[in-house]
């Protein structure tokens, strides 16, 4: 099954799987990046970090009821967020974290399994 037309999936969901360009999720299949919120999952036409702008960062901080964590999966490699994005989450209150995809999803899903109001903006490998 793939996620709605739209690219939208209400509700919090765990990722169960990542690779081959894609994401699992609420028993669906994604190819390409995803910007997990509590809210929900919404797909985002990225295809590596350096396409992640202001306007990819507001629409994560416009989550109701806010975030208290936010992490960035930059794909295969680890790759630095620019200071200008960290400084926009920083400004928001919110705290977050870089790391390779991968890595990205299993803190994702190790925060959520905690109840903790995260989000991920995870690029597809």
């Amino acid at each position: 099954m793939t996620p709605p037309e739209g690219g939208y999936v209400p509700g919090r969901h765990k990722i169960d799987d990542y690779g081959g360009g894609g994401f699992r999720f609420a028993d669906m299949s994604h190819k390409g990046s995803i910007l997990a919120l509590p809210s929900g999952v919404r797909a985002m036409a990225l295809t590596q970090a350096a396409e992640i702008d202001a306007a990819t960062i507001d629409c994560a901080l416009s989550e109701s009821g806010g975030l208290d964590f936010f992490i960035v999966g930059t794909g295969k490699d680890l790759l630095p967020l620019a200071a200008r994005l960290r400084a926009q989450l920083r400004a928001a209150g919110v705290g977050s974290e870089t790391m390779a995809t991968g890595a990205a999803v299993r803190t994702y899903n190790m925060l959520v399994d905690e109840d903790r109001r995260v989000g991920a903006l995870l690029i597809a490998v």
